[in-house]
């Protein structure tokens, strides 16, 4: 389908959504939530798609909210944030569920939603001059967008309440120190970077990508003995799968496996 907010692309098995309201920093508004959604629900679905790129097009990843927005609207204003928050929620749900690795690129500034998207990634690679930011409070707004379920488990409840008391600006370095990224790079080669890695991904076991990834989110609400139960059935499940045969043949053989997402 058609979007007016971003830009989606396809090669090499990789779907590449990039934020595209450059002039606005890719500021979150109902019209780039929707169309993230469905794109995000449009990568999901594809077959052919076996790795996932989120980026942001110009100086920017994304700016958090359109405030501008929300302050023309602040006579139906719970309103407007119910209907962009389900669009944005809706998107983060599903990246987080989908079995394909999703890598989000990190250029200039993720703040607001825009860090709440950044940490829906499973591998997060940030350009050396990328700054991270809740800026909630600076508006008087609470965090979205996943970032009061993340920031805890990533860092900790103190320095959680520290980003978001204080608007503490992160540094791409601090951010890799603290474990909110996975990797920095010099600016110029974040894109050639994130692609590179994704294309490696989609050369993966999507299928068992999509189990672990399934497993790691469910361990941190199950008892041991109710994860190690579901472990015992993934790791059964997956043995059913066409890339486990190839998988423990080439291995066997000696010889490089072949995966074909199946």
């Amino acid at each position: 389908m058609p979007y007016d907010t971003i830009l989606l692309q396809r090669a090499d098995a990789v779907a590449t959504i990039t934020l595209n309201r450059p002039d606005a920093y890719n500021a979150l508004n109902l019209a780039l939530g929707r169309d993230l959604f469905h794109a995000v629900l449009e990568v999901d679905e594809d077959p052919g798609v076996r790795a996932v790129v989120i980026t942001g097009a110009g100086r920017a990843f994304c700016g958090g909210g359109d405030v501008k927005d929300f302050a023309g609207s602040l006579d139906r204003i719970g309103v407007l944030v119910k209907e962009l928050t389900t669009y944005v929620h809706g998107a983060v749900s599903r990246l987080v569920r989908s079995p394909k690795p999703v890598i989000v690129a990190v250029n200039g500034t993720a703040a607001g939603g825009g860090l709440s998207l950044a940490l829906a990634g499973d591998l997060v690679l940030a350009g050396e001059s990328a700054k991270l930011t809740m800026a909630y409070s600076k508006i008087a707004a609470t965090p979205d967008g996943s970032s009061s379920y993340f920031l805890p488990r990533l860092i900790g409840l103190r320095r959680a309440m520290e980003l978001y008391l204080t608007n503490r600006v992160l540094t791409a370095k601090e951010a890799l120190e603290w474990g909110l990224v996975t990797r920095v790079v010099p600016d110029g080669e974040l894109a050639g970077a994130a692609a590179a890695l994704a294309r490696e991904l989609a050369q993966g076991p999507t299928r068992a990508f999509g189990g672990a990834k399934l497993l790691f989110h469910q361990s941190t609400h199950e008892s041991l003995e109710t994860q190690m139960e579901l472990e015992s059935q993934a790791i059964a499940a997956s043995g059913h799968t066409e890339d486990f045969r190839e998988g423990v043949t080439a291995f066997a053989s000696k010889r490089t496996p072949t995966f074909r997402g199946r």
